[in-house]
């Protein structure tokens, strides 16, 4: 098996596709009496070996769909293995949608907590946010309930717990009514940008940029609430979204591989070739960009205050070391929360995420971009690229040993470890 990027090969001696939650505790009972370890995989996204196993694979594709819905009080009770796709239009179907979204929409739902994944905005935490309750089956092969209001110690490690407390079987969202979301693209400078960078989080309720590495032009995203009728297709939107961004790209991508010397100037014809646009459209339909050009991707997470001086940092590394890079660099914002091995736990964060085509070597640019990343109190979003061990997790989450406490009740005999995560949670 290959993840999303191809980087990473595995082979798991068998693989589970339950279809209940009945079957998700047979599958646990019965890895423990064979004594043989579990790991759980969404969609392959993960830029990280998060689901490799030699023993026991469990994959949710056949366990997906509402499980109810309340729609006095806006909340729905998912399955985990729902895709986010899929669950946008199940929500539509009910008046209700996710408050905030990610710009990719094939992750599983519990794939999506479990690593934190978030969208952008100064009032909108990670997704785990979003979560009101969660169910899983835990490496004793109990069926376990936290929330808000009950086993809340415990909910706060589950809503950012990497597999590693049980399999998660539901996950009760608090949704909002159905909406719709005004998206403008534009093509402005760097400068004007940065200096004003403060504002336009301010003003929009989701705003990002995209920096294109040797070039003085940005990228930004912003998208806001919309009345009326959504828009129809247009051929510019389906031009820029599809062609442009996916085969037009891809072409560049070889070119510059294959001529190094020609990354600067595919990153300036990248930049200059987006075009201005605006659509309106249903919410869940606005977050999420096709992602048919395959990357590695390294994604830190920094306190907002600090987001200026960290990518004026990257920028001035990148033309000073001569990277041969033309991926666009993604800046993002999320609110502070409060959960355990939540990045962004107690602090409003600035995301800078780095890109590299996946056929290319990306170890020293990305290892250049963790030196400063690391040197800025940086957290790296689980489902990235990082190279950081157990000591760096305790130095940076306070709540990393609570987090352990509750991982060592749940799972005491190690079920759901990796050689991954045994590198995270021990010396």
């Amino acid at each position: 098996m290959k993840n999303w990027s191809k980087r990473i090969e595995w082979h798991p001696s068998q693989i589970e596709y339950p279809n209940t939650e009945a079957d998700i505790q047979a599958v646990v009972k019965k890895a423990i009496q064979e004594n043989k370890t579990i790991r759980i995989i969404g969609s392959g996204h993960s830029f990280n070996p998060l689901w490799v196993t030699k023993d026991i694979l469990v994959n949710l594709d056949k366990y997906q769909g509402l499980v109810s819905v309340d729609k006095e009080n806006l909340q729905a009770i998912i399955k985990g293995g729902t895709k986010l796709f899929t669950l946008g239009d199940l929500l539509f179907e009910q008046g209700m949608a996710m408050e905030n979204l990610g710009d990719i929409d094939v992750q599983s739902l519990a794939g999506t907590i479990s690593t934190g994944t978030h969208g952008t905005g100064l009032a909108f935490g990670t997704i785990s946010t979003q979560v009101r309750a969660i169910r899983f089956v835990n490496g004793k092969g109990e069926i376990v309930d936290c929330s808000e209001t009950e086993n809340r110690d415990l909910f706060k490690a589950a809503q950012v717990s990497l597999g590693a407390l049980g399999i998660i079987t539901q996950i009760t969202l608090q949704c909002v009514p159905a909406y719709k979301l005004e998206l403008v693209n534009k093509m402005q400078d760097i400068n004007y940008v940065l200096d004003n960078y403060k504002q336009l989080n301010q003003d929009n309720r989701n705003f990002e940029f995209y920096y294109f590495p040797h070039s003085t032009k940005i990228w930004t995203k912003t998208s806001n609430i919309a009345n009326g009728q959504p828009d129809k297709v247009s051929p510019i939107n389906y031009f820029t979204e599809y062609v442009l961004e996916n085969y037009v790209f891809k072409v560049l991508c070889e070119l510059a591989r294959f001529v190094p010397s020609m990354n600067k100037t595919v990153s300036k014809i990248s930049a200059s070739s987006i075009p201005n646009s605006r659509k309106v459209f249903h919410s869940h339909k606005i977050y999420a960009s096709a992602r048919l050009v395959r990357f590695n991707e390294m994604e830190y997470n920094v306190p907002i205050e600090a987001h200026n001086e960290v990518f004026r940092a990257i920028t001035k590394m990148i033309e000073s070391k001569k990277f041969n890079v033309h991926f666009p660099i993604e800046n993002r914002v999320v609110k502070g929360d409060d959960m355990y091995l939540s990045p962004a736990y107690q602090r409003d964060s600035a995301y800078i995420a780095c890109h590299v085509y996946n056929k290319k070597d990306y170890k020293p640019f990305f290892k250049a971009m963790e030196d400063i990343f690391k040197a800025n109190d940086g957290r790296p979003h689980w489902g990235k690229m990082h190279t950081l061990k157990h000591q760096d997790f305790k130095e940076r989450y306070p709540k990393f040993e609570a987090f352990q406490k509750h991982r060592a009740e749940q799972d005491p005999n190690g079920l759901f470890l990796n050689d991954y995560l045994k590198g995270l949670f021990f010396e």
